[in-house]
């Protein structure tokens, strides 16, 4: 980092041998990351979850009563508990570090004398920065050159207004270009920046809890507050049966912590991080861990068209001049070179051609780089589409370098949504030579080109261009003796039209097709002209026959699924009209207007190509601006939500089975069916490493063939209160069963309850597995935390260590065998009747975490 003031730079920018001197000097454009937070107090996080407080302070019960054989079992219990919490707190900061150094932002830097996209960290004193419309700058600037230029500089200042600069001011990192470019010479990098000093202020501030954690922890709080109630009658109970005090005492608090899965938050956070993070390794990055869980509940999709349902590689494929005459070109990606036809016939580029070519590079920000070692094809510096003109030049023969300079320009109005134009001015020998570029409907009008007879002639031949599915730019130019003002450009002579395609994506009509089988409602919302947005959307397969492209926000009706001529700044209103019908919405954006409607979206998805500011908005940012990815992020939280909810199903049916069987043993004659340290050791065994794996089941093969959840929708709810309920009913019922039996045969009745107890929630783990698609492999993690925990479950009545400290008599292999066959019951019951659910000629059941 560095706080001297540096000289302009040359206009060829550092050398890189020279960049990487300074880098190691000064160190990385980057505020040190946080401490990560050390072991002692990762475990005293642990240690003071509500739940496993209650955990301590039976043990701090057993302890004063002299009841050490428990107070052994729960400081076990708190053990492994707090082991577990912690791993899983360890990894889930690894997988968020790993998707910051994905999302980490860009910067436009001159190195070598060439344009290149680096990440903003390696920027160093001295070097020369490009900055345009919708940059965030990435360190504090002496800027060399200005046009237009005016920045946003309300996170820095809390100024609203944004405030114009010229050469020789400083931009401070943070700041956001709003109209306008501007290059300038790197002074501060890193903490020493003006944006640096305040983030080390908050460099420390950890997240919150996301929406779903709250509603879990307020679930928790909840269950916690039903099991003290119910523990406490228990606790009546067995003083009614004669039982000590202190022993029914440990008895209650160890039943409350048995009832309530003490390590759901812990669950919950490790399924939300390491499903950030095959997301991630999907090429969808969320930037908020609530986007994870939000995705599965997403009902409309609004699209961009440009590079996420296209594939984003802008080609002037045809042109027309001036006289009417149309011309095909031809050509590979972004490379300047292809051929020109004429009827189907290669042709030599005319002089019209050349003419209307040489505009729209002059009339232009945009460079192509040349493949490279880390380059397969020539990529585009700046706007695909005025990158696709630059390559339309070379098409025609004409070089870029060289027809620059021998044009310099002179001054610009950049493009805006306002006038939907750009207009140049370049040194000529003949005076100044001003050129004009933009919408049709906004270059080819009075103002600007009078009442020429091309004009009208154009203007018709873009309406059959658009109807083609192209982008069509009008381009006028004319040489005049005085400078003019370039914001009112006039009199100017039309030289054509160039329709810019960019095909679909393969398989963007299986993307939308596939949104359409998850109930969600894609729209395509575009700036393009309505023809071009109805040849777009009918190819999509969202239009219809009958469908009506909307050109105004206000007019979106419950059925529109095309938006045509939209301005980034309606995209907020469209999200707000389709939010107040209830619906939760998925935006994409690129441009700094766009940030928003990211904002307001439900999720906000930005283009990785797009802008800064685009992609600090968001909650999703995709690497590869392909629609398709959102997709494939919208699978995996429906997965993640679902495994959740499965999770819940096991751990809460058992604990409610738990208290069951406490309350009705007495009634059956079994007097006191469990001890608390057998209660606790079957706690920890279920709901231990057969809970966290539960976490990781595969997503149901008909996850995006359902309706997106409602946003409503209580976590308990589409049935899964009553299935747990259900579950804990038929597990109670068969662990009493096996308890009456045992004691009507002379067994050990309470190390079968003991035995038989664990065993059946272990197979209700199994039965409420995800559905395996065919071919693929199941969750063997699940298979082998289940098989750890029926062998130690096993073993606290094999082995005499366990058996002393868990209070339970031998059993033998006979009755072993009749406790392992009758919990395999209630998982059994479970399976059977998901199989019936999904009997032939019954209506598809939608499985959310084992509930059909």
């Amino acid at each position: 980092m560095t706080t001297a003031r540096t000289a302009p730079s040359r206009p060829a920018g550092l050398s890189s041998a020279e960049a990487a001197r300074l880098l190691r000097e000064h160190g990385p454009n980057a505020v040190a990351p946080p401490r990560p937070r050390r072991l002692p107090a990762r475990v005293l996080h642990q240690l003071t979850d509500p739940l496993v407080a209650l955990l301590l302070a039976a043990a701090v019960v057993t302890t004063v009563l002299g009841d050490l054989t428990d107070t052994a079992v729960i400081a076990l219990v708190v053990t492994v508990n707090t082991v577990i919490g912690v791993v899983q707190e360890v990894r889930a900061d690894r997988a968020i570090a790993a998707l910051d150094r994905l999302a980490a932002p860009t910067a436009r830097v001159v190195r070598d004398g060439a344009d290149l996209v680096l990440p903003a960290a390696g920027l160093v004193p001295g070097d020369l920065v490009r900055v345009e419309a919708g940059d965030v700058v990435p360190a504090d600037l002496i800027l060399s050159d200005a046009f237009r230029a005016r920045f946003d500089e309300a996170a820095l200042t809390g100024e609203s207004v944004p405030v114009d600069h010229t050469a020789g001011d400083e931009a401070r990192a943070g700041t956001v270009v709003v109209v306008g470019r501007a290059s300038g010479v790197v002074v501060r990098t890193g903490a020493a920046s003006a944006l640096g000093r305040i983030a080390a202020l908050v460099a420390g501030t950890r997240p919150g809890p996301t929406p779903l954690q709250r509603r879990l922890s307020a679930l928790g709080r909840g269950l916690g507050v039903t099991a003290v109630a119910l523990s406490a009658l228990v606790f009546a109970v067995g003083l009614a049966a004669g039982r000590g005090i202190v022993e029914m005492a440990v008895t209650a608090v160890s039943l409350v912590v048995a009832a309530v899965p003490e390590s759901l938050p812990a669950v919950v956070t490790l399924a939300l991080a390491l499903g950030a993070r095959r997301m991630a390794q999907a090429r969808a990055i969320p930037r908020r861990l609530h986007a994870v869980e939000t995705l599965g509940s997403v009902t409309v999709i609004a699209s961009d068209k440009t590079g996420t349902l296209t594939e984003g590689r802008m080609s002037v494929q045809r042109a027309v001049t001036a006289d009417g005459t149309r011309y095909d070109l031809g050509g590979a990606g972004y490379a300047p070179d292809g051929e020109v036809r004429r009827d189907g016939r290669p042709v030599p580029a005319p002089d019209a051609l050349r003419e209307l070519a040489l505009a729209g590079l002059l009339c232009n920000d945009a460079t192509l780089t040349p493949p490279g070692e880390d380059r397969p094809e020539w990529t585009p510096v700046g706007d695909p589409l005025e990158a696709a003109l630059v390559a339309f030049a070379g098409r025609c023969g004409l070089s870029a370098a060289a027809g620059r300079a021998a044009h310099p320009r002179l001054a610009e109005h950049p493009f805006d949504q306002a006038h939907r134009r750009m207009t140049t001015v370049h040194a000529h020998p003949d005076g100044h030579l001003v050129v004009c570029k933009g919408a049709p409907e906004s270059v080819l009008t009075p103002a600007v080109t009078g009442d020429d007879p091309a004009a009208r002639r154009l203007r018709a031949a873009a309406a059959d261009l658009a109807g083609q599915g192209l982008r069509v730019l009008a381009v006028a130019a004319e040489v005049v003796a005085d400078r003019p003002d370039p914001a009112a450009p006039g009199g100017l002579r039309p030289l054509g039209l160039v329709g810019i395609g960019d095909p679909l994506r393969a398989g963007a009509t299986d993307t939308a097709a596939g949104f359409a089988d998850a109930g969600i409602r894609l729209l395509l919302i575009t700036g393009d002209h309505p023809a071009t947005a109805a040849a777009i959307g009918d190819r999509l397969g969202i239009l219809g026959p009958d469908g009506e492209v909307v050109t105004g926000a206000g007019a979106a009706g419950e059925h529109a699924r095309v938006f045509a001529r939209i301005q980034p700044e309606q995209k907020l209103d469209i999200v707000a009209a389709l939010q107040a019908r209830g619906h939760v919405v998925a935006m994409t954006g690129d441009g700094v207007n766009d940030a928003p409607a990211l904002r307001r979206a439900d999720i906000g998805v930005a283009m990785g190509g797009g802008t800064e500011v685009a992609r600090q908005a968001a909650d999703l940012v995709l690497v590869d601006d392909n629609l398709a990815t959102v997709g494939h992020a919208v699978h995996e939280g429906r997965r993640i939500y679902d495994n959740i909810r499965r999770f819940l199903r096991y751990g809460l049916s058992g604990g409610a089975a738990e208290i069951l069987v406490m309350l009705a043993g007495p009634f059956l004659g079994l007097t006191v069916p469990l001890l608390p340290a057998q209660i606790l050791w079957v706690n920890l065994l279920t709901h231990g490493l057969p809970g966290v794996a539960l976490g990781a089941e595969p997503a149901e093969p008909g996850v995006m063939r359902r309706p997106p959840r409602s946003p409503q929708e209580s976590v308990l709810g589409d049935g899964l209160l009553r299935a747990v309920l259900t579950g804990g009913l038929v597990i109670a019922a068969t662990v009493l069963g096996a308890g009456v039996l045992a004691d009507r045969f002379g067994w050990p009745w309470q190390s079968v309850v003991f035995v038989v107890l664990g065993l059946a929630q272990l197979g209700v783990a199994l039965a409420v597995r995800a559905r395996r698609a065919p071919g693929t492999r199941g969750n063997r993690a699940l298979l082998g935390a289940v098989a750890l925990s029926a062998v130690l479950q096993v073993a606290g009545v094999l082995l005499p260590p366990l058996r002393d400290l868990l209070g339970t008599d031998p059993l033998t292999a006979g009755q072993l065998a009749a406790c392992a066959a009758v919990s395999v019951l209630p998982g059994a019951g479970l399976l059977l009747s998901r199989r019936w659910a999904e009997r032939p000629g019954r209506p598809p059941a939608h499985d959310r975490g084992g509930v059909s």
